[in-house]
């Protein structure tokens, strides 16, 4: 907790934001394990803050998912969840596909330059410096193709979803070797894009959520298997 206080404390920002992202990224690392106990006054003591922005903070990341809370116990940091897992790929194969169809005849080739560059910049990281901030690439990989669909709300709402799945993930990246496998099935996103072939490129990004899907739910099954007696 020392570590992530320090290192959120970094930069200009308010006291919720600080704590928010310290234990955010503490969550998302695997730093904070799923059913970890938050106990509000030694975060307080840890950020060096009253008791105020860390309850708002808790609150932000309870919104965000990572966080339950629970009668007695207080605040505890959430479990992965295969239920979670099958409803956030479920709205991201409905909503993503939609806002690529969309966005499809507005895609420029600064659009697509945009993506492709992104995709050579998290080439050129080594795993640690890439599994840091794989959701945030991700993300800018993908918002670059869905944006020019001109749909805020429906923009937002795939964001969300993403912030969500940031957990996942990196377990996806760091347990799973995906790395390879998932830059290349981004590239292929991107070259049917460039090829103008929209169905293609519709079918390329829904092998890709299936595929994060199949992975996931395999190891979220085998853990559930090691765990039970």
């Amino acid at each position: 907790m020392e570590k992530l206080a320090a290192t959120a404390s970094q930069g200009h920002k308010t006291a919720q934001a600080m704590v928010a992202d310290g234990l955010r990224e503490g969550i998302l690392s695997g730093v904070l394990g799923g059913g970890r106990p938050l106990r509000q006054i030694e975060i307080a003591e840890e950020f060096g803050v009253s008791s105020v922005p860390v309850r708002e903070a808790l609150r932000q990341l309870e919104g965000e998912g990572l966080v339950v809370f629970y009668p007695r116990r207080g605040a505890v940091v959430s479990e992965l969840s295969r239920d979670e897992v099958l409803e956030i790929c479920e709205m991201r194969e409905a909503l993503e596909l939609l806002a690529l169809r969309k966005a499809f005849p507005n895609i420029t080739d600064g659009d697509l330059r945009r993506a492709g560059e992104v995709l050579d910049w998290a080439d050129a990281q080594t795993d640690e410096e890439l599994l840091a901030r794989w959701g945030q690439v991700n993300w800018e990989f993908h918002s670059a193709l869905y944006r020019p669909a001109n749909r805020p709300q429906l923009l937002g709402v795939i964001r969300n979803l993403h912030n969500k799945f940031d957990r996942y993930l990196r377990i996806h990246f760091s347990t799973m070797d995906y790395r390879g496998k998932g830059q290349q099935e981004h590239r292929e996103i991107l070259e049917r894009c460039k090829q103008r072939d929209e169905e293609g490129a519709i079918k390329a990004l829904h092998q890709h959520i299936l595929t994060v899907k199949a992975m996931l739910l395999d190891y979220l099954d085998g853990e559930a298997e090691e765990d039970a007696p």
